[in-house]
């Protein structure tokens, strides 16, 4: 196994350097996945504008969350699962809601439910949702503007998730309580 290097401020490339002081400034601590990004200040410096630009979509912070926890289910991030449970219940999700994230089952609201099914299903399918499909999602309440918003933070999440993947990130201290294991299922991804 390759063994990825989790940087502090002091052993991260300089690029990386400012990146990691704001983190830690706004979180109290740098998260694992942002020493290990490090290595690269390209990827830390991508990721935290997709961050920044889906942060400033139309989406309330309640379908954020949504979307962030599902992708990361269908990508079965260990680390983002976990991370954006935390985040959820920061921005006061119901627990029956982020039990429902977590284990990749329909939500009792029914716009939010098409949210979370219709961004599994971009997931899935790479982007190539029928027309049918978006004409549902949209049908539910949402608009073409939030079909491309979806997009960014699937973009967003792809980078964390694949990182993650490779670099079999540890869980920070404060999230350990909301870790989270992938369902066993038949393929590629689960060792």
């Amino acid at each position: 196994m390759t063994t990825f290097k989790l940087h502090t401020i002091e052993t991260a490339p300089e690029g990386s350097k400012e990146m990691l002081q704001a983190a830690l400034k706004q979180n109290g601590f740098i998260p694992n996945l942002y020493g290990i990004m490090a290595e690269s200040p390209e990827v830390l410096k991508a990721y935290n504008q997709m961050n920044q630009l889906f942060m400033e979509t139309s989406l309330s912070p309640v379908e954020k969350n949504i979307v962030w926890l599902t992708i990361s289910h269908n990508n079965q991030c260990h680390y983002c699962m976990a991370i954006h449970s935390m985040v959820a219940q920061m921005f006061k999700l119901s627990e029956e809601m982020i039990e429902a994230l977590r284990n990749g089952q329909p939500l009792n609201d029914t716009k939010l439910e098409a949210l979370r099914k219709f961004t599994a299903l971009l997931v899935e399918k790479r982007g190539w949702a029928s027309d049918v499909e978006v004409q549902e999602f949209i049908e539910a309440g949402y608009s073409q503007k939030n079909v491309l918003e979806i997009i960014v933070g699937i973009g967003q999440k792809t980078i964390s998730n694949y990182v993650n993947h490779l670099a079999h990130t540890p869980l920070d201290k404060v999230i350990e309580d909301f870790k989270w294991e992938a369902p066993k299922k038949d393929g590629c991804c689960n060792k």
